[in-house]
């Protein structure tokens, strides 16, 4: 008898206790269902707010390698083709704007998603400068190592940058490149300017004369002084150096001489009155 009412009671318990079980589970079954929705409402909420709010909205431009030209300068060059966020924002053509901008040699652009474009501006360094006629008065402008033309900015008188008188350019536009049989010369400057010496702080012009069949010779004025200095268009250290040497010399023989040739592979130099003496 005892064994049966053992039995009886566990038979009872164990029917009392599964569906109180039973209910826990679906409590706690409930509450991750909740707790599941609570996280993924706020993970959309971060996704949100960390990376599609910014991608729609208007992104940060950060500039690098600016010298000469301001941010806002860029920016407003860009905004006429500009008007967007993240995703709309065209790099090509962005790129292609800033290009056009005479004293800008190369442009590279990046977008980092959500909001960041970083854009990285080359600008053109002088090697030579110029004056050009733009049609209502004339203007100075810089060359660059390609021979390309642009605009004075922020000059800060360099001396070991020449100035180049005489080079037939008959109008001015954005980007446009000295004639072809002049560029030698600008490759001639280039080498000149790598050297130790600062050669070109001893010079104050560079005259280039064109010649009737095509080519040119130069004439070279030295700094404080009146001489001029015919030589042919080869120019390296030994022309600089010779000019140098027989100034000194020519000034000792004769004060007043105006014009000093360095063509032809002889030396003569003209007095203030008279012709040529070698």
């Amino acid at each position: 008898m005892s064994d049966y009412s053992a039995l009886s009671e566990f038979d009872q318990y164990v029917a009392q206790s599964a569906p109180k079980e039973k209910g826990d589970e679906k409590f706690f079954k409930y509450m991750r269902i909740i707790f599941g929705v609570l996280f993924l409402i706020l993970a959309l909420e971060f996704v949100m707010y960390k990376f599609v709010k910014p991608s729609i909205g208007v992104p940060r431009i950060v500039y690098g390698g600016l010298e000469n030209y301001s941010e806002e300068e860029l920016s407003g060059i860009i905004a006429p083709v500009y008007r967007g966020n993240w995703f709309s924002f065209d790099t090509n053509t962005i790129a292609s704007r800033l290009s056009a901008v005479s004293g800008i040699e190369s442009v590279e652009i990046e977008k980092h998603f959500p909001d960041k474009i970083s854009i990285k501006i080359k600008e053109r360094e002088s090697v030579a400068m110029t004056f050009v006629n733009d049609g209502a008065r004339t203007v100075p402008m810089q060359i660059d190592k390609n021979c390309v033309l642009f605009e004075v900015r922020n000059h800060k008188g360099d001396a070991t940058i020449p100035i180049i008188s005489g080079l037939p350019v008959e109008f001015l536009a954005d980007g446009m490149r000295i004639p072809t049989k002049y560029r030698t010369l600008i490759e001639q400057i280039k080498k000149i300017q790598a050297l130790p010496q600062k050669y070109f702080a001893a010079v104050s012009e560079i005259c280039v004369l064109p010649k009737k069949y095509g080519n040119y010779e130069l004439v070279i004025i030295p700094v404080n002084s009146s001489v001029r200095v015919l030589t042919d268009r080869v120019l390296n250290e030994d022309t600089l150096q010779d000019m140098m040497v027989v100034l000194e010399v020519v000034k000792s023989i004769e004060p007043d001489a105006k014009e000093i040739d360095l063509r032809y592979g002889s030396i003569s130099y003209r007095p203030a009155k008279g012709g040529y003496v070698e």
